[in-house]
């Protein structure tokens, strides 16, 4: 627990699974059961690609998840960190950053690296030790998004 803010993994709290699920649904538009059976697959041991919460009590405030690809066409890229949030009254704080790198270094310790992700941002994850290493056009997309990389 730092800032008061606690960062767990779901394995932690695996209570928070439905109301994580759905939290995350919230906020991306992405079914409910697609992220149960994401975070189930963790629970259960079938896959160490995980999802990190940022809890203020028992509040969801932020959370990422680890999945093999985001809807890109670099598929040879994975995993990818995917639902990077932040609750914007949170914002500005570190939050989504300790997230980042909570979930990229509990993967290397598990023997997963590196670790990529899709963005359209740029600057932000530059601080948290990303590095930029290609385009990749997201799946709908007329353009290419940004992949960064955490070795």
């Amino acid at each position: 627990m730092t800032d008061g803010l606690a960062y767990i993994t779901l394995r932690q709290r695996p209570e928070l699974a439905e109301a994580a699920a759905e939290w995350f649904r919230s906020k991306w538009g992405v079914p409910k059961q697609a992220y149960l059976d994401c975070m189930n697959a963790y629970l259960e041991g079938q896959t160490e690609y995980g999802w990190y919460l940022c809890l203020n009590g028992d509040d969801i405030i932020g959370g990422l998840g680890v999945i093999d690809n985001d809807f890109h066409d670099r598929k040879d890229l994975s995993p990818n960190i995917c639902a990077v949030y932040t609750e914007e009254a949170f914002r500005g704080k570190g939050i989504a950053g300790k997230l980042l790198v909570f979930a990229a270094e509990d993967l290397r310790a598990k023997g997963i690296s590196p670790v990529y992700l899709l963005t359209d941002h740029t600057g932000f994850y530059e601080r948290y030790g990303w590095e930029y290493l290609c385009g990749a056009r997201g799946e709908g997309e007329d353009r290419d998004s940004r992949i960064y990389i955490y070795r």
